[in-house]
């Protein structure tokens, strides 16, 4: 949400796409038949997840065997650690790795084709990898969907003035803001009360 306040035009049309498939009827936006729909709303959740993954650093692995990893020998029971949030701004694998773009993954964009499993080429991981993948993944890629298309759907996000968004992190059992997001919300919709007849 934090990226989605500092870019207010990447809102806006995340926000376009979800009142297009969603209109103003439907009670909540993010419905699984809405959400394979929206495209764009899946690309905003990846880029989230590449630029600000739930850890830096997945647990340590010890390497079974000596293994020759480009050139570089790991002995067998060496720890070996992957740095996550390195390979989702690594700029041999993305371009302007540093700029929140949802674009790069859709069709086009160069992230295209990226899975977040490790089945293909590994260009990011923020739920690990093979076996040791986060069994959460799935909830977790839907929870991020739903709630994102309803914030969306519901406000809209500003900076707060003098206070502007800073996404520098602090790092614990995961990775959070250092600073915790403050934003003004203004509601997109007037919600009518449900009335009943007596």
């Amino acid at each position: 949400m934090a990226e989605l306040v500092k870019n207010p035009a990447i809102q806006e049309k995340l926000y376009n796409e979800i009142k297009a498939t969603c209109g103003d009827e439907k009670e909540e936006a993010g419905a699984e038949e809405d959400r394979r729909k929206m495209p764009y709303l899946k690309a905003v959740v990846l880029e989230g997840l590449r630029r600000h993954p739930p850890e830096h650093a997945l647990l340590a692995h010890r390497a079974a065997e000596d293994i020759d990893v480009c050139g570089y020998l790991i002995p067998r029971g060496a720890s070996v650690h992957f740095a996550v949030a390195e390979m989702g701004r690594d700029a041999r694998e993305w371009v302007d790795p540093m700029r929140f773009s949802p674009e790069r993954f859709l069709p086009g964009g160069g992230g295209e084709g990226v899975v977040v499993t490790g089945t293909k080429a590994i260009r990011m991981m923020p739920f690990g990898a093979g076996r040791r993948i986060c069994a959460g993944l799935g909830a977790a890629v839907l929870h991020l969907e739903y709630f994102v298309a309803n914030l969306v759907r519901e406000f809209e996000w500003h900076e707060v003035p003098g206070d502007e968004v800073d996404l520098a992190e602090r790092h614990g059992t995961t990775t959070v803001m250092k600073k915790p997001l403050r934003a003004r919300l203004v509601p997109r919709r007037i919600h009518r009360a449900a009335t009943t007849a007596p």
